[in-house]
């Protein structure tokens, strides 16, 4: 594997219960994350991160991917997703950014679920035990609010100034007794079309 990575993790966050109740099903938050060397780390100003972005971005959508799917049961089992990374210290926002808002790092966990939407995203920097936040929506439909959820979770040890986290994130649901609708009934309450959501 061209991408340094020095280790791997999973959490699964399962909610049985929510606003004292029991939820319909039990709800399943995935994150899987990597810690690698920042490839640009040491070296100043790059000016193409090009090369680096083709080399390391597939390698790492698919070894993510991978371990979402075997958390989950399979691309079926996925109904939200989204993906976060965060640089270390000694990083620019834009190597995080690089990692992440690239095809060949995205389209290989689109593909395996078949999906339609964008992938949600967050991108910062920080330090050993940043928060890693991975904002979710539904896969299929980005105005199914009931699948707007977040994954929250930190690595004690990472990243570290010359490291990136870069994540995925899923939840196998929406979320338990979801109650604010949807945005195509305000839609339709203020009047406005899909394609023009604000009346501008």
């Amino acid at each position: 594997m061209s991408a340094q990575i020095r280790k791997t993790l999973i959490t699964i966050e399962t909610t049985l219960v929510e606003g004292g109740r029991a939820a319909p099903s039990p709800l399943k938050l995935i994150a899987a994350a990597a810690v690698l060397k920042n490839p640009w780390a040491g070296r100043g100003f790059v000016e193409d991160l090009k090369p680096e972005i083709h080399v390391v971005a597939p390698e790492l959508g698919a070894l993510l991917t991978g371990m979402i799917l075997d958390a989950a049961g399979g691309a079926e089992n996925v109904e939200g997703y989204g993906k976060a990374a965060v640089v270390g210290l000694e990083g620019e926002l834009e190597h995080a950014n690089a990692l992440i808002h690239t095809l060949r790092f995205g389209n290989h966990y689109r593909q395996a679920l078949a999906a339609k939407t964008y992938l949600a995203f967050t991108n910062v920097r920080g330090a050993a035990n940043c928060p890693v936040m991975i904002p979710l929506m539904d896969k299929n439909d980005e105005g199914r609010r009931s699948h707007y959820q977040t994954i929250h979770f930190s690595i004690p040890d990472a990243p570290a100034a010359d490291e990136i986290v870069v994540a995925l994130g899923a939840s196998t649901g929406g979320r338990p007794h979801h109650r604010i609708g949807d945005r195509y009934q305000d839609l339709k309450d203020l009047g406005h079309d899909v394609s023009n959501p604000a009346a501008v």
